[in-house]
């Protein structure tokens, strides 16, 4: 089980519903009408200096959840990230994310929950 955060620029505001269509097709690996923005590979650089790529970690370290949390490769291009991270550090991650989108000026969306947050809210 893993859980999941979708990060993009809010070009525009969405409800949730409007996010979790927009999050479904970017999962689809569609762009689903998200506009590149340079606060995304910020966001990431960032993100991945905290937590790098799993797949850029030493084998011996494939089980440091907490140095790792995630349960395969993040899904990043210059309009989005999509972060899965295994269960055992969805809260860690979920706080270390909305804080680092919050500081970038970054949307959040959170599948389990069907609910995207704002840099301001």
């Amino acid at each position: 089980m893993s859980y999941d955060l979708g990060v993009w620029f809010p070009h525009k505001r969405m409800s949730d519903k409007e996010a979790g269509e927009t999050y479904r097709r970017v999962c689809d690996s569609a762009f689903a009408g998200l506009q590149a923005h340079p606060a995304i590979d910020a966001f990431y650089a960032e993100l991945t200096s905290r937590y790098p790529e799993i797949d850029t970690i030493a084998e011996e370290r494939i089980d440091d959840h907490a140095y790792c949390p995630w349960s395969c490769a993040l899904d990043h291009t210059p309009a989005y990230v999509v972060m899965p991270c295994v269960y055992s550090q969805a809260e860690n991650v979920h706080h270390f994310v909305h804080e680092l989108a919050r500081r970038h000026g970054l949307a959040v969306y959170d599948p389990q929950a069907s609910h995207i947050t704002y840099a301001d809210t």
